[in-house]
Formats: structure tokens, C-alpha cells, sequence
């Protein structure tokens, strides 16, 4: 069984472990492993976490058969009012192919629903293969951007958006 529900700061630190399994594999084509263990340090630090959810981001873990295998950060009105941005998503690699990274979409179009949303926005590493599942979802690149993030490490990104009204 499948499930995806919202999670507060005091389990947050099921989504950094999360991270710390998906990252290295999900990205070590594409990144080095230090900028990989820079980033995850970063973003994923559970401090950092607990306190996005504090400020609003909506976090949401995806379980199969009881077991984490996803999770979902979402943030309403970003970068502007009636926009519902995607900031992470993502299923263990072993998991891809089955549905389970649709599911954590469904739960970002639902939110976006429930908001009264008009788009949903996100950026995504331009060399990461979840470009194609995005564009599958209907998802259109409306540009490119590099974001220099300290130490000398870019994110190579395209900036993504969804008409969902």
C-alpha cells in the first residue's frame, strides 16, 4: 500500500535520511560527491529542515507498505502569489518506474488545488533525467538559470512551470 501524507519538524529527520540515500546515487553522474555532500549538508541539515517547516513548507512523506521511500517539500505562493512551488521530490532510486514519483506529484497537484493555484513551479538540475518526467507531466522549461551556492559550486538548473487552472 501506498501512501503519502504531510509530516511536522519532529519528523523531519525521516526526509534527511531520505536525502542521504537518494542523493549520492541520483546525482553522482552529474555532480561530485563533494559539491553532493556540500548540498546535502546544506539543504538537507535537519535544522534546516525544522526550520522551513516553522516558515511554512509543506513536507510530505511517501510510504510504501510502511516503509519511507519518498518525500515532497512544497512551498505556496513562491515566488509569487497563487504559485505552489516544488522545492524537493524524491523517490530511492530502486523505487523509480513504479508509479511512486506520480503519486508525490498527485499530492503537489492536490495542495495546488486546495490553494487555489493557478501554477506549479520548480527548478531542476538541467542534466538530471526527472527533466523527462516532468516534461511527461506536462511541465514546460521557461529558462535556465545557474545559482552560484558557495565554495565554488553552481546549480545548473532549468526553472520549470505547470498551468494547473
Amino acid at each position: 500500500m501506498v501512501e503519502v501524507k504531510q509530516i511536522h519538524k519532529e519528523e523531519i529527520f525521516i526526509v534527511n535520511d531520505l536525502a542521504h540515500q537518494i542523493w549520492p546515487i541520483t546525482f553522482k553522474d552529474i555532480l561530485s560527491k563533494e559539491q553532493i555532500d556540500y548540498m546535502l549538508d546544506w539543504m538537507y541539515n535537519v535544522n534546516t529542515l525544522q526550520e522551513q517547516v516553522q516558515t511554512g513548507i509543506l513536507y510530505y512523506l511517501l510510504t510504501e507498505n510502511g516503509q519511507p521511500t519518498g518525500f515532497l517539500g512544497l512551498e505556496p505562493n513562491f515566488p509569487d502569489a497563487d504559485i505552489l512551488r516544488i522545492h524537493k521530490i524524491y523517490v530511492l532510486p530502486e523505487k523509480h518506474g513504479k508509479g511512486l514519483g506520480r503519486e508525490l506529484f498527485n499530492k503537489a497537484m492536490d495542495v495546488a488545488f486546495d490553494l487555489g493555484c493557478h501554477t506549479i513551479h520548480l527548478n531542476v538540475n538541467k542534466y538530471n533525467a526527472a527533466v523527462d518526467f516532468y516534461k511527461n507531466l506536462g511541465f514546460i522549461v521557461t529558462k535556465e538559470e545557474d545559482i552560484n551556492i558557495g565554495k565554488g559550486y553552481l546549480m545548473e538548473d532549468f526553472v520549470m512551470e505547470l498551468k494547473v487552472k
